[in-house]
């Protein structure tokens, strides 16, 4: 039990481990998070430093949720990973590091879920370029992406990974209200 428990907190603050931060310091001696919308993820490193940037982030930040869960289920075993798999999320989202001031915590969970199940992770990312294609909102593309994850879950895992998927789901959204009322009133930011 104490090994999970290590486990669960290291994946924390892993999840801590702001690759925005580090890449916007190293490409322009700024801090994202006072830039653009203020968040620290992908997105807003697209709009402020260009594709490049954002890929870096996007993928730094997906890595974070692929060693997590990794750590956890060759540690831990399968739950354990689940559980990592949410820590690293919530490190990333609300890292303490950092004053509680993260991301959103889609690409991290991008990589979580690749690693708990890729074919369902992939369904939901693909999901997610649809809807991005047609709407050019990526807040949108990412919320449809988590809404469809506990439901494949539940059929493809069971009800563990269902509430695991329900959990991932619920940070997202709560991370999102934001955009949700945005998108409401029809002012949420397109993406270029």
């Amino acid at each position: 039990m104490f090994v999970k428990l290590i486990l669960i907190v290291i994946s924390y603050f892993l999840g801590n481990f702001a690759t925005s931060l580090i890449i916007s310091k190293l490409w322009a001696n700024m801090d994202i998070r006072k830039h653009g919308s203020g968040n620290a993820g992908a997105t807003n490193m697209y709009r402020i430093l260009g594709a490049k940037a954002a890929t870096l982030t996007l993928i730094g930040d997906a890595l974070k949720g692929v060693f997590a869960v990794w750590i956890g289920r060759r540690f831990g075993g399968e739950y354990t990973a689940l559980l990592c798999g949410m820590a690293v999320i919530i490190g990333h989202n609300w890292p303490i590091l950092l004053g509680f001031k993260g991301g959103k915590g889609i690409a991290t969970a991008i990589g979580v879920v690749l690693t708990v199940n890729y074919f369902i992770a992939l369904i939901c990312i693909l999901l997610g370029i649809l809807v991005l294609i047609k709407t050019k909102y990526v807040s949108l593309a990412s919320m449809v992406g988590v809404i469809t994850l506990p439901v494949l879950l539940l059929f493809n895992e069971g009800m563990i990974h269902f509430l695991f998927g329900l959990m991932l789901m619920a940070m997202a959204l709560f991370r999102h209200r934001g955009n949700i009322d945005r998108l409401l009133k029809g002012n949420e930011s397109k993406i270029k």
